[in-house]
């Protein structure tokens, strides 16, 4: 039987690059409770219960991209369970009497993103998950969420609209690889001497802007600087070096709440 590994690791920046068929190299997964195997038996049964509604892609449903992870309120493994079990009153979406194995199994493919091949991703509770964030995760000394935190990371107010739980793990676990280029860390050296490190957030033919290490936004004339040096490394350290797999899954429910709303 072919493994598909534990979701393993941590988050802060969410350098926001969108490549959600990347998929993380097996040395960075560990223990993953899905199986391949749970993805495809759970590709049949959407196949053959759940297209009328939701569609082949899973986005004909106002509000909810079973694909990409998104629904109109973030859902956890379990609340994903219990939709299905339960239905939802008011609406098109009824009750459904599946096995434990059936439901794993529809589970795992849509957090594999619909992709029979890939990877799923494990979505934990999202209270549990700001705890981590604003706790033990050390998230919030660098990201700033709703108007609170500091501005030397990425703002990750809106992240849960942008990014599935695929690309948040991606972000958690090997932060380099989701790093958008804009995002990239910063060491200049102007005409005078003066050393600056920082965070770019625009570049065109002539300037440069940034926020430096003191969360100063700088716009620059790189017609005054005399060294230039942008890195594809992100400062963010791998989940793996504080939190374990379910706190990992708690992280990206709460990272999914994030929709930007006050």
């Amino acid at each position: 039987m072919r493994r598909v590994f534990w979701l393993a690791s941590f988050f802060a920046a969410v350098a926001f690059g969108l490549a959600l068929e990347t998929l993380v190299p097996a040395a960075q997964a560990q223990d993953h409770q899905y199986t391949t195997e749970d993805i495809e038996a759970g590709s049949r049964l959407y196949t053959t219960q759940c297209t009328t509604c939701h569609g082949a892609n899973g986005d004909t449903v106002a509000g909810v991209n079973l694909r990409r992870g998104q629904f109109r309120r973030a859902m956890s493994d379990d609340d994903l369970r219990r939709t299905i079990t339960t239905g939802v009153p008011g609406t098109g979406m009824p009750p459904f009497a599946f096995q434990a194995a059936e439901l794993s199994g529809l589970v795992a493919f849509i957090r594999a993103g619909f992709d029979v091949g890939g990877v799923a991703v494990r979505v934990g509770d999202g209270r549990r998950g700001q705890a981590l964030f604003e706790g033990k995760g050390a998230c919030a000394t660098c990201h700033r969420v709703s108007g609170k935190g500091p501005r030397v990371a990425p703002d990750l107010s809106d992240v849960g609209a942008i990014r599935s739980p695929q690309q948040l793990f991606r972000s958690l676990t090997a932060p380099s690889s989701q790093m958008m280029p804009i995002n990239r860390p910063v060491h200049i050296v102007m005409g005078d001497g003066r050393v600056i490190d920082g965070r770019r957030l625009n570049e065109d033919t002539y300037t440069v802007q940034l926020i430096d290490s003191q969360e100063r936004l700088l716009s620059l004339d790189k017609g005054d600087i005399r060294q230039f040096d942008v890195s594809k490394t992100s400062p963010m350290p791998a989940a793996t070096t504080k939190l374990d797999g379910d706190e990992v899954a708690d992280v990206i429910a709460y990272l999914l709440s994030l929709r930007g709303q006050p």
